[in-house]
């Protein structure tokens, strides 16, 4: 089992290799000119790192004169700097409030990259399992339901060979070894979506309240390439990330409803399509309200929607032009399945494509 792993990961590797030459190939023989000239600058979700990076690559290839900055540093920081006017785009796991919208709106508001009055929207463009991914020695397959998942970040389980996780596992010798649980150190839209899901789908056993910070024992890393790179080093360690870092590791199966789901594009896309969208907001802001607790067949519900945050209407003409065409084009079902072979994300559904888009148009 390791060693087929081994392959498959080196395969995912040398396909990645192939495909960013063959992108400094694309660019090195002339981008496609367009009418569009400029800059536009992002920051936010470090879940949709992967997923930009291609977006970014094959908008550029369209417009030669436009450049497409986007910094994952954070979904806090991607609301923070967008909210404040620093950037004309933020990517965000976790919607901001209506307060927030309707100040980006008002008189004296501090964003100036928004057109006096206009606000700003969400847009859901990616769509991805949260993985758990671990490195226990010996065990080549894992199960956890979401209890077992709650008792060891809340501290209640604490080594491998506990009765509740053997139980889950039968057929598997876990060791007895002291269970290292890695959290992200940053505020994360990544940790809010896990926590919703253990607060929903095991409220018994994790009985605070979501939050996108973890306080307790193990270790923490900032970004989603901080808990990766803990959980490659690690011995007998689990950490929760985005699923774009799936290939790189083992990863549990979620138990749901009595049977082993892994965490798939399909599956996760089955959780989102299950989701009404969020109340009490604007036609045109596309927040969905996840239903962490499923136990339909097929269904993963430790999933994330990530956003892009935008302007309905840009302080500056040429800014607001770029960004259309951005969103327009990373809502395009060719972007969509680029991300996901570089990123393992879901592509978004036609039905939500249609009112993404809808969204889109007026944007300027």
């Amino acid at each position: 089992m390791r060693t087929r792993r081994a392959e498959l990961r080196a395969a995912t590797v040398v396909a990645v290799v192939a495909l960013a030459l063959s992108g400094c190939a694309l660019n090195e023989m002339g981008d496609a000119e367009s009418d569009l000239r400029g800059t536009i600058d992002g920051v936010g979700s470090s879940a949709q790192a992967s997923a930009q990076n291609s977006w970014v690559a094959g908008f550029q290839r369209q417009h030669g004169s436009v450049t497409v900055n986007y910094d994952p540093a954070g979904s806090g920081a991607g609301r923070q700097q967008f909210l404040a006017g620093a950037v004309a785009f933020a990517g965000t796991d976790i919607a901001a409030t209506v307060a927030e919208l309707d100040g980006v709106a008002a008189s004296d508001s501090r964003n100036r990259r928004c057109a006096h009055g206009a606000g700003a929207i969400h847009l859901p463009v990616y769509i991805s399992s949260i993985v758990l991914a671990y490195r226990v020695d010996g065990v080549d397959e894992l199960a956890l339901d979401a209890s077992a998942i709650a008792r060891i970040y809340s501290g209640s389980i604490t080594r491998w060979n506990d009765p509740a996780i053997v139980a889950l596992n039968p057929g598997e010798t876990l060791p007895d070894a002291p269970i290292t649980a890695v959290r992200r150190s940053d505020a994360s839209g990544t940790t809010l979506n896990f926590t919703e899901f253990l607060a929903s789908a095991a409220p018994a056993d994790w009985t605070t309240a979501p939050a996108d910070t973890i306080a307790g024992s193990g270790e923490s890393a900032q970004g989603n390439s901080g808990v990766a790179s803990v959980v490659r080093d690690g011995r007998n360690v689990i950490g929760f990330l985005d699923g774009s870092r799936a290939a790189e590791f083992d990863t549990v199966s979620l138990l749901v409803g009595g049977e082993q789901v892994p965490a798939t594009a399909e599956a996760a896309a089955a959780a989102v399509d299950a989701s009404p969208e969020a109340t009490g907001r604007a036609a045109d802001d596309l927040v969905i309200d996840l239903y962490h607790a499923s136990t339909e067949p097929g269904v993963y519900p430790l999933v994330l929607v990530s956003y892009l945050l935008v302007c309905r209407r840009y302080e500056r003409a040429n800014e607001g032009e770029i960004v259309h065409a951005y969103l327009e084009w990373v809502a395009s079902e060719e972007a969509q399945q680029i991300a996901a072979d570089a990123a393992g994300s879901a592509p978004i559904s036609d039905e939500l494509r249609e009112r993404v888009l809808a969204a889109i148009a007026p944007i300027h």
